[in-house]
Parts: C-alpha cells; structure tokens; sequence
C-alpha cells in the first residue's frame, strides 16, 4: 500500500484543533482507507454507514455515540443527515470525550446539514487521491495519465487502469449521484461530462453548452455546479482589478483528476495522450491540481485579458502574490503574457512550471521549476 503521508498529516492536524473533521471526496479516492488507520474498522468506535451492522448499532443514536472515548469515525455520513444535531451536541461536551471524523462522498446534503448544525464545530478535509509529492518524481508520467485514484493508479497497466476508469464514470452516473439525490438522468449527464472535457483549460461559456445540450443556460450552469459540489470539476475564478483593461470575468475549467479527463477523451496510452490535441491543456490542468494541493494557498484565481494577456494562477499565500504558469515544454523561455502579469498584477513572483528536471530563472522575479521540485516529490 503506498503511503500517504501528507494526507495523514493534514488530517492529524486538523484532529487536534478541530472537535468535527469531515473528510471529504469522491468514492473510491481512499477516504475509508485513511481512516482506518486512525481507528480500526472492527473498533466499536468504526462506523460504517453501508454495513448493515453500523447501521443497526445506530438505531440508538444518542445512546451508541454517548459513551464513546477517542476518535471516532462515521463514514458515508451523508446517509444519515440526522445524526448532524447529536454530533452538535456531542462536540460541544466539556471536557470532550470525543472527537468525530466524518467521512462523506462529498455530498451536496453532507455539507448543507454540517454547516448550519456544525458551523464553527468542523473542519473539513478535501482528498482527492493519490499526491504526486507522496509517489515521488519518477512516478509523474504514470499519475499524469492514469490520474490519482488508488486503483486506477496501481491498476496492473494501463489498459486495465482505463477499464477501472470508464466504469467509475458509469457507476459514478448511475449509482453515486442518485444516492446523493441527483435526478438528472445519467445519459444527460454524461454527455454534460464529456463536452467539459473537451472544454478543459478554457473559459466558461454557458451559452455554447446550452446551444450544444439543447438547454437554458441556468440549468447548464446547475450541472456545472453540480459536477463541482461533487469534486469531479473544478472552476477557477478570475481576479480581476481596476487596470484600465478588460479582463475576463468568467470561471476556466477543469476536469480535476487528468485520468478521468484522458478516460473522457478516449486516451488510454502514453501514445494517445501525447498525439491529443488536448495534450497541453491536459498538462496544464494535471500541474494546476497538483501545485493547489502542496502549495494550500489563501486564495487561488487565474487571470486573462480580453487582449490576449493570461497567467493560469493567481495564488495569494501569507500576504504574498505568486503567478505560477504551466508550461508543457522542454524550456520555457519568458512571454509577452508573464511580462504583463509581473508589471500588471505587481506579482512577488512568477514560477513557470514544466514537466522537466533543469530549475533555472529567466529574469529577477521569475523562474522556471520543475513540477516534481517545486511540490516536494522526492
């Protein structure tokens, strides 16, 4: 089993500052397996909310929970949305004898119940599988096609790593999202799904989705959040400011796991992906995820002009404002683009990521690093 230090961590962290930890993902990211190494499945203090068993130990909610000491884990949460006022009320013991962690398929309904009975109780904890920064440099190639999902990552090869890809897609639409409540048909939704994979790395545009899915643009745009709530697309706003240009002012979008995407787009080999016309953008949403997982900035924003002038992130970290471009291309030379943006935006710095090995600075403010250096993988 590979380890994932960084995620363990972060959820240690949170642990001890927070009385409610909420760990949050996708089925099959790894949720369940994390939290049993902080509590053993066969703990009285393990509940699983699929297992008939757990399910029957909660039939008395407040006399299971009551005397528990430690940690204690729930997970797939959001199937009993009545337990949010208990673990209210538990949490808010004094001395405490007993801290939750939640784990949820990030669910719309897991969210809305723990922020208006939990609010300034839980700390949530995103997972979105595998790190690069835990697999290490050597492995970037691999992750970058297969995606960070456990068993699409490990899987035997790459042909079986697509299989386990495009029947997460099938099960995720068919099952998975009518669970959460979800009734928009699944053959709706994969089409949705595929047309934002041939929209990824670019900006938003409801009309010309809505045109192409025969829909209004309110409805095109619930799916998008939709998609979003659930962790399987990420939007990145735009930062704008008065500059006395026009800016854009729509969300860029992203596939948020590139195995997904390349599973969207039909791409199972190495060879297909580099011979892809999405090739670059696909890069460029791998590295954007990758760096918002290790660098954890305050903010993140990219930014465009309607000139023609853009810069993939716009990440303000500790009072500091970085511009990280990403670049899919052996040597990274400096732009108009990053020129504008360093003199525009009054950047600290500017890093362009590539998938190389060379780190080295173009002008004072600016320097090429590679993806692998600059998020830690050893």
């Amino acid at each position: 089993m590979l380890d994932r230090a960084t995620d363990r961590s972060l959820i240690r962290t949170a642990l001890r500052r927070s009385r409610v930890v909420a760990l949050l993902g996708p089925r099959q990211c790894g949720k369940t397996t994390l939290a049993r190494e902080f509590v053993a499945p066969d703990s009285l203090n393990y509940f699983d909310l699929e297992d008939p068993a757990s399910l029957s130990r909660l039939a008395e909610p407040d006399t299971a929970l009551r005397p528990l000491k430690g940690l204690v884990v729930i997970d797939e949460v959001q199937r009993r949305p009545e337990l949010f006022p208990l673990l209210r009320v538990l949490a808010d013991r004094r001395p405490l004898p007993a801290r939750f962690l939640l784990l949820g398929s990030a669910a719309p309904d897991l969210i809305r119940h723990s922020s208006e009975t939990l609010a300034g109780r839980l700390e949530t904890v995103p997972l979105e599988g595998f790190r690069l920064a835990d697999l290490g440099a050597a492995a970037q190639s691999r992750h970058w096609l297969r995606g960070g999902f456990p068993l699409a990552f490990t899987a035997h090869n790459d042909a079986d790593s697509l299989v386990w890809r495009r029947h997460f897609l099938q099960t995720f639409l068919e099952r998975d999202l009518p669970q959460l409540g979800v009734t928009i048909p699944a053959v709706t939704m994969r089409r949705f799904w595929n047309m934002l994979a041939h929209y990824h790395g670019q900006i938003w545009n409801a009309a010309e989705l809505a045109r192409a899915l025969a829909i209004n643009e309110s409805t095109v745009r619930r799916y998008l959040d939709l998609m979003t709530g659930v962790f399987m697309v990420r939007q990145l706003p735009p930062w704008f400011e008065n500059l006395g240009k026009r800016q854009v002012k729509a969300p860029k979008i992203y596939v948020r796991d590139s195995g997904l995407l390349h599973a969207l787009l039909g791409l199972g080999t190495p060879r297909d992906l580099e011979h892809h016309p999405k090739v670059g953008a696909s890069w460029e949403g791998y590295a954007v995820e990758e760096v918002l997982k290790a660098l954890r900035p305050d903010d993140a924003y990219y930014w465009a002009t309607h000139n023609g002038a853009e810069i993939d992130l716009v990440l303000f970290k500790k009072g500091r404002r970085i511009g990280v471009e990403c670049k899919r291309t052996d040597a990274p030379t400096l732009t108009p683009s990053m020129r504008t943006a360093l003199v525009d935006l009054k950047l600290d710095e500017l890093l362009v990521v590539y998938p190389g090995t060379r780190r080295y600075r173009l002008e004072k403010r600016v320097e090429v690093v590679p993806l692998a250096e600059l998020i830690g993988a050893k």
